[in-house]
């Protein structure tokens, strides 16, 4: 414990990127999160870790994780949400499975049924919308996997705001108009599926349907946020963070 104390205290200047890219400092700010639970209207438990800012009431931000799971990483990214004024709840699609491999990701991310995770992600912004700490106003965001489900929570229940990173947004004009928030979406250049195609269609879609959007490409990868991999861009990385942070202090 006091070790851990001593690792976020002299975390406290540092960027999220310079965090996230410290394995040791990303575990002593996942440390910090408060484990919570809900139980839904299906019967089913489902789990989440919790930051909170330091004043309160203020608007929150759920974040789902990528395909590896809720790791220390999507849960520091939490911890930094918090740290800039947001009620911060990093939920979890996979029942408390974290990958360690792409084969264990794989198989985590395609036993997912879609309808229980719409469930899931239903439910927790009902929550976070009720929190006595909370203000009102929520966003999502996700990566990866989490991206797509970002989107997908906006379409379950009306958000604020909603923040992509590479993630499945194809959608047609019916599909999206329950969105009442807009979106932002952070794409890679590089990217084999979260492509051009993809993305050009969903802009297509978003204005069909009425919808306000706005789109950042980086001469980059999939996954170029995620400092744990090879497609790692840091400098890509904290201009899409920036940008994401500037969205949220608009539209929250």
């Amino acid at each position: 414990m006091f070790e851990r104390r001593s690792l976020l205290k002299g975390a406290a200047g540092l960027s999220l990127a310079a965090i996230l890219a410290d394995p040791l400092l990303a575990r002593a700010a996942a440390g910090a999160l408060d484990d919570v639970s809900l139980t839904l209207p299906d019967g089913r438990t489902v789990t989440g870790a919790l930051a909170l800012p330091e004043t309160t009431p203020a608007s929150a931000v759920m974040l789902v994780h990528e395909w590896w799971g809720l790791n220390d990483q999507i849960k520091s990214v939490a911890a930094d949400l918090a740290r800039e004024g947001y009620v911060a709840l990093a939920i979890d699609l996979y029942g408390g499975q974290v990958a360690t491999t792409p084969d264990a990701a794989k198989t985590y991310m395609t036993g997912v049924k879609p309808d229980e995770a719409t469930a899931t992600v239903a439910g927790w912004l009902r929550w976070l919308k009720a929190h006595e700490k909370a203000g009102g106003k929520v966003a999502t965001v996700g990566w990866c996997f989490g991206g797509g489900w970002a989107l997908n929570a906006a379409l379950a229940e009306p958000v604020d705001a909603t923040v992509v990173y590479y993630g499945n947004v194809a959608k047609s004009a019916e599909a999206l108009a329950p969105l009442q928030g807009p979106v932002l979406g952070h794409f890679a250049t590089r990217d084999g599926w979260i492509n051009k195609e993809m993305v050009d269609g969903f802009e297509s879609a978003m204005t069909k349907a009425g919808k306000s959007f706005e789109t950042h490409w980086y001469e980059a990868d999939h996954a170029f946020a995620n400092p744990s991999g090879g497609r790692y861009d840091q400098a890509d990385a904290e201009l899409s963070w920036k940008r994401t942070l500037d969205f949220y202090r608009s539209h929250l």
